[in-house]
């Protein structure tokens, strides 16, 4: 299915939002980890190794794609970026699509 004009918009303007929401919840599991009990050289080299795999991921970074929107926020909701709740607004094509990604 192709993302149509509207949805894509949409998506557009939402995606920044979503990565943010993202972020504060990296930088409040980051705090946590540093004032966690402990010595202060694991919490660097763990808070290194979490800093360069969560970069990777889509709520951090992303290459907008209109052929792979669907996919992308298919994956967000996976990964508990963002809800079902938070596609209001979208066309009901692309919430199935959705959900029909997530359900296999």
């Amino acid at each position: 299915m192709e993302i149509s004009k509207a949805d894509w918009k949409l998506y557009r303007e939402r995606v920044s939002d979503w990565q943010e929401h993202y972020m504060e919840q990296l930088n409040q599991e980051y705090v946590n980890l540093l004032t966690s009990t402990g010595n202060a050289s694991d919490h660097f080299w763990e808070l290194q190794k979490r800093i360069k795999q969560d970069k990777k991921h889509p709520g951090v970074l992303i290459e907008l794609r209109k052929s792979t929107a669907i996919w992308d926020i298919a994956y967000f909701v996976r990964d508990q970026v963002i809800t079902l709740d938070d596609l209001e607004g979208f066309s009901e094509d692309l919430i199935d699509a959705v959900k029909l990604i997530l359900s296999r």
